[in-house]
């Protein structure tokens, strides 16, 4: 063949794909040719995979297809690694006159929706690949693929067809910079990204928020999602009225321990909270472990959560839990705070000097957001989720966290002034765990979830770290649902039952 090797079967081709990814060769993996059906004139084409890792970010395959017969082409980026744990949804303002915010680099998975509020606008995961972009090339192949088919459509709807030019015509304004407006990439995966070429400092005009999946969307990804007890019994109607139609017997089924579940559900859910809280925090040590049913976050099969309780000094009441998946390996392990929601939020300051501080304990929640003032370092609220580990254990994360969502400003293709940046802060970021300098480390939580360990027998006394308390704003409340919460009614219940 020409400008190429031999062609090989798909299953050789996955094969050797595997076996480079583990010998983790990525940058000498070899480039595949498979033979494919043209979807144009039903001739055989060429297929180009390449299986490659964008530097610091994710392993993706790129994809480019091509028929000799009718000149067809194609390509296309997937992604090779796993799914991530949380959807995540990027939100960039783009101001009018700002053409040089259109040049940044967008990656879109396949499952991510593309909305630009300000017309409407809306960029369903099937009518765009995945693939690797920039905000005006997203915005300039909507725009074609809009007007792909005008000609047509003015044969047969005129009226349509004139609402679309009006439509066409305001989102090149966009392209142009006229006007203002909103992206929103909204990835149910968590494998998408907009570029952020202030990195490691915030940009005021990029936000990012992690989410949990909906089971709408567990089940869009292609896992096994259970029914809700709301959904159940719709099924089972239709269940019966099927064999019914059929003529066949149903049997009812009920999974191994589930009854002895829902009698456990159903005796908590009756119970008093204080005698649901002794029950659960009788033992304070951590071989005494409880478990629970639970499904897994990566393959949505049954698997088993176990937790305990216990109390940390000078702090709260928590609870330590840990997921491990036997059909597909996943494992997760969290750490939520026990007990009421306080009334103020608290920022713990340390002041790093010597090891011992490296060493301290630190537990950081999901609300949690983190500072390093000597570095210009600040991250948001959910950006590492709630971890435990120490100080330098902390820095560590956020050195590979960046890297692995910040990687195209290290990449090959990026510009000298943007690496050259990067491996400044990143030689900054690792001079923290050396201790060449003092250095400060700032953990504000809004919920008051956050901890650090002291050094000496009594907070008081070390003079190392302060705890400062304040009043939450309005905003923060907001964001964590306060405001509109109202619990007056079980107030008033447990008042009566008391």
């Amino acid at each position: 063949m020409e400008n190429g090797g031999p062609l090989v079967d798909i299953g050789s081709a996955a094969e050797t794909v595997a076996a480079v990814e583990e010998e983790e060769v990525a940058s000498v993996a070899p480039l595949h040719q498979i033979e494919s059906l043209c979807m144009r004139c039903g001739e055989n084409g060429t297929t180009r995979l390449l299986l490659t890792r964008i530097p610091h970010f994710r392993e993706i395959v790129l994809m480019a297809f091509e028929c000799p017969h009718c000149n067809e082409r194609n390509n296309e980026v997937q992604f090779a690694g796993e799914l991530q744990p949380r959807g995540c949804c990027y939100r960039l303002e783009v101001p009018a006159g700002r053409i040089e915010i259109l040049n940044r680099q967008v990656v879109k998975s396949d499952s991510a929706t593309i909305r630009v509020p300000e017309l409407d606008f809306e960029i369903p995961p099937e009518s765009q690949r995945g693939g690797l972009s920039t905000v005006e090339g997203i915005l300039v192949r909507a725009a074609d693929e809009l007007e792909s088919l005008q000609e047509e459509r003015r044969k047969v709807d005129a009226v349509t067809a004139e609402a679309i030019d009006e439509f066409v015509t305001k989102l090149r304004s966009l392209v142009s910079g006229n006007a203002a407006f909103t992206l929103i990439l909204d990835d149910p995966a968590g494998n998408s990204f907009i570029e952020n070429p202030l990195a490691p400092t915030l940009d005021p005009l990029l936000s990012i928020k992690f989410y949990e999946r909906t089971k709408e969307q567990q089940a869009s990804l292609g896992f096994l999602v259970e029914p809700s007890p709301e959904e159940e019994p719709e099924r089972q109607v239709d269940r019966d009225a099927l064999a019914e139609e059929n003529n066949v017997n149903v049997v009812q089924k009920e999974p191994h321990g589930s009854v002895g579940a829902l009698a456990g559900r159903r005796a908590i859910a009756q119970g008093k909270a204080e005698d649901v809280a002794a029950a659960l925090c009788r033992y304070s040590a951590p071989e005494e472990v409880d478990t629970l049913p639970s499904t897994c976050g990566a393959c949505a099969a049954g698997c088993v959560t176990r937790f305990y309780s216990t109390k940390i000094p000078y702090f709260r009441e928590v609870v330590v839990m840990a997921t491990t998946c036997d059909l597909c390996g996943y494992r997760s392990s969290e750490l939520k705070a026990g007990g009421e929601i306080p009334e103020k939020g608290n920022r713990i300051t340390v002041y790093v000097q010597n090891v011992e501080d490296l060493s301290r304990d630190v537990i950081k929640s999901d609300m949690a957001s983190v500072k390093v003032p000597e570095l210009d370092l600040e991250l948001a609220s959910g950006t590492l989720g709630g971890i435990v580990t120490t100080v330098e254990g902390l820095i560590t994360k956020i050195s590979e966290n960046l890297e692995r969502v910040h990687g195209f400003s290290l990449g090959d293709s990026s510009d000298d002034w943007k690496r050259k940046k990067w491996l400044d802060f990143k030689s900054r970021l690792s001079k923290l765990t050396s201790l060449e300098e003092p250095w400060t480390l700032i953990i504000d939580d809004a919920l008051a979830s956050s901890f650090v360990s002291f050094t000496t027998d009594s907070v008081e006394d070390d003079k190392r770290l302060v705890v400062e308390e304040y009043e939450r704003s309005w905003e923060q409340n907001e964001e964590l649902g306060l405001n509109d919460m109202d619990t007056s009614s079980a107030d008033n219940a447990y008042r009566r039952t008391e």
